[in-house]
């Protein structure tokens, strides 16, 4: 009697030794330590992409038009700016590349916005907003030393989320916005660069990712529903005044020893 023969490897059904052997060579091809290093670093720069995409609709305000987009924009940035941070943080991911690359985006964003305002209105708020984005660079960059003096003045998102209300109220009740703005670029320029921490500011107050959601919901709030616009802006402005009451006296009361004007370029 004739034997009857193996089959082919190449023949084999699935669930035989065939199949495991091509299972087998096809994870040889991608172990799965390469995937889990290339899903690590991914993760590991979502803080940077946020930092990222949060300055790629600048090229928005460039248009013919492009001023109409500033609102959306700068609640758009705001939200990004303070989502790199809270990945940073929540992942546990933060580096100094990604802090400077915040720093930049910042202050790229910040300069842009101050000075489209400014050109917008021309004149005396046109000379402000050029004072306060030289300020607003010359803090960026003292930031992107590590040795420099830190936890101090006012950040430079305060002062565009103060430009964002000043728009937003203005436009509400129907009057200029030019001697306001105006106001925002001086006042701002030194208590960015003031030497003394201003303690009570809203956004400083929220350290937890579930309050900073609300603050910058409150900001959208302010843009879409009109009767909030003027309370949260009320509320913004006052923590700021309240802040800078008590790092200006702090500040008058050490004297000498609580620094200059602007330590960073000391």
């Amino acid at each position: 009697m004739q034997l009857e023969k193996e089959p082919p490897t190449s023949h084999l059904k699935p669930g035989t030794n065939g199949s495991a052997q091509a299972a087998t060579a096809q994870m040889s091809c991608h172990p799965p330590g390469v995937v889990q290093r290339l899903l690590t670093r991914l993760v590991r720069q979502l803080a940077n992409t946020a930092s990222i995409l949060g300055l790629l609709p600048l090229c928005l305000l460039f248009l013919v038009d492009g001023y109409q987009f500033l609102i959306p924009f700068i609640v758009y940035n705001n939200f990004m700016d303070d989502l790199d941070g809270a990945l940073a943080a929540k992942l546990n991911i933060r580096s100094r590349f990604g802090a400077n690359l915040d720093n930049v985006c910042d202050a790229i964003a910040h300069t842009a916005i101050v000075m489209l305002v400014g050109m917008h209105y021309g004149g005396l708020c046109a000379a402000g907003s050029i004072v306060a984005a030289a300020a607003i660079v010359i803090r960026g960059v003292a930031r992107l030393d590590p040795s420099a003096v830190k936890g101090f003045g006012s950040p430079t998102n305060e002062l565009i989320r103060h430009v964002l209300l000043i728009l937003l109220v203005t436009n509400l009740v129907g009057i200029e916005a030019n001697a306001f703005l105006i106001i925002a670029f001086g006042v701002h320029t030194i208590s960015m660069l003031m030497p003394q921490r201003l303690p009570w500011l809203l956004r400083s107050l929220t350290t937890t990712a579930t309050s900073v959601a609300l603050l910058n919901g409150t900001l959208v709030l302010a843009w879409l529903v009109p009767w909030t616009t003027i309370p949260i802006a009320g509320a913004f402005v006052a923590s700021y005044l309240w802040s800078l009451g008590a790092a200006s006296s702090n500040w008058l009361r050490t004297g000498s020893k609580g620094g200059s004007l602007a330590p960073i370029l000391e």
